[in-house]
């Protein structure tokens, strides 16, 4: 599910008709902002990119409110901590009366429990098509650790939820104002990321993030559930076990069935690259892997199924206005090539020739600061555009794990000390 065009330039004039209320809101943080300091350095150790999901029901919870509590793999850690909190899809106010971010234990078990502060205050209201950053909380993080933030939204009116629909990671829910227990009895589970988009820890002048910015391949489909094993997680990994790049922190801002050039699950990579890449804290690199979806619509070897018809020259000109927008400023960009997709649902023979096509300009390309070869560690070399029998999920389009692994590790660390 999405939001439409039309929904999207609705909700676009919803915020800008906020402007007011949201400056009002600001106003009141600007002070404590200003004691914390205006020359601290953060970084990003974890973000998700959200779009809109209809609400059934139209409302939050019950009359007792309802707690989420989200688990969020880190990347690099830190001794202060602080949440983005996200109601950009939303068309109605989205208000949290009471947060708290701590150390993941186990299941919905949690230790050193924090309080979140929105200008020094425990509830924000935060308006439709917006986002708040908490306040600096103290929290010693481990780099590679799990951390848990907790929600205590009472019952009102939301018609859509700002949300990251494929988590890979059991998250849990409660009846009223949990925020500050330490273990969630007979919680129900989901698998979504709601409204929580990003976690920054404090660095210092060395840190930075890199955004890994793609469709349901860096998003990590059909990798096991609750264990990390994307190929993003693998890369922060190998990251944070390198001294040369132990400050680099790792934002996954995939979107399964995303697209470059329209928008279909989610706002296409054109639309929200401003968003998922350019406004992330602390970004110094990009890397790209997109287009397959883009591809396998536009040459659908069923009829009935194409739709957005497209070419690879259309595909390479995205990718040029893509790597511009990040040149401006100052972030390096990496292509990665597309991976095989030789015997899925939507792939053909003009499929691809568009595919090897794109991966000829990624590995020659003059607009892009580097190449991270996916296709080439994938590919059967036996068998040209397909997946390695051992990598392959199944479905001839996402990898297993192992895959993922392969990708994971094939990533030159060198490309991130530049």
């Amino acid at each position: 599910m999405f939001l439409s065009r039309f929904a999207q330039h609705r909700q676009l004039h919803k915020q800008l008709l906020s402007v007011v209320s949201t400056g009002i809101l600001l106003a009141g943080m600007l002070p404590m902002a200003q004691a914390q300091g205006g020359d601290d350095h953060w970084v990003g150790t974890w973000a998700t990119s959200p779009m809109g999901f209809p609400n059934k029901g139209g409302s939050l919870g019950d009359d007792k409110g309802t707690t989420l509590r989200e688990i969020e793999h880190i990347s690099v850690g830190g001794s202060t901590v602080r949440v983005t909190l996200s109601n950009e899809f939303g068309v109605e106010p989205l208000t949290v009366n009471a947060a708290s971010i701590a150390v993941r234990q186990s299941g919905s078990t949690v230790s050193g429990t924090v309080p979140l502060l929105f200008g020094g205050r425990p509830a924000v209201t935060i308006p439709a098509g917006a986002l708040v950053v908490s306040d600096a909380a103290a929290l010693t993080v481990k780099p590679l650790s799990d951390v848990a933030v907790s929600l205590f939204l009472p019952m009102q009116p939301q018609t859509l939820v700002t949300r990251h629909g494929f988590a890979d990671q059991t998250n849990y829910r409660v009846s009223g104002d949990a925020t500050s227990s330490a273990e969630l009895t007979e919680a129900k589970t989901f698998t979504s990321w709601e409204y929580v988009k990003g976690i920054d820890v404090k660095g210092d002048a060395k840190s930075a993030s890199v955004v890994l910015f793609g469709d349901s391949i860096t998003d990590g489909a059909l990798s096991t559930l609750d264990k990390n094993a994307r190929w993003p997680d693998v890369l922060a990994a190998r990251l944070a076990a390198d001294k040369r790049t132990a400050k680099v922190g790792v934002l996954n801002e995939g979107i399964g069935g995303n697209r470059v050039l329209h928008d279909t699950t989610g706002p296409s990579a054109l639309a929200r690259f401003d968003r998922d890449v350019i406004a992330q804290t602390g970004v110094k690199y990009v890397v790209i892997m997109e287009s397959i979806n883009d591809i396998g619509h536009a040459a659908d070897p069923d009829p009935k199924r194409r739709y957005d018809i497209i070419t690879a020259q259309d595909l390479i000109v995205g990718f040029e206005q893509l790597a511009r927008r990040a040149h401006t400023h100052g972030i390096k960009v990496y292509g990665a090539t597309l991976t095989p997709y030789v015997g899925a649902k939507y792939q053909s023979d003009e499929g691809e020739a568009m595919r090897q096509a794109v991966n000829q300009w990624i590995r020659t390309s003059k607009d892009l600061d580097g190449v991270i070869d996916f296709d080439k560690v994938t590919t059967d070399p036996a068998h040209p555009g397909v997946y390695l029998p051992a990598y392959d999920s199944g479905d001839h389009l996402h990898p297993k794990d192992a895959g993922y692994k392969a990708m994971g590790e094939s990533v030159d660390l060198k490309l991130f000390t530049k």
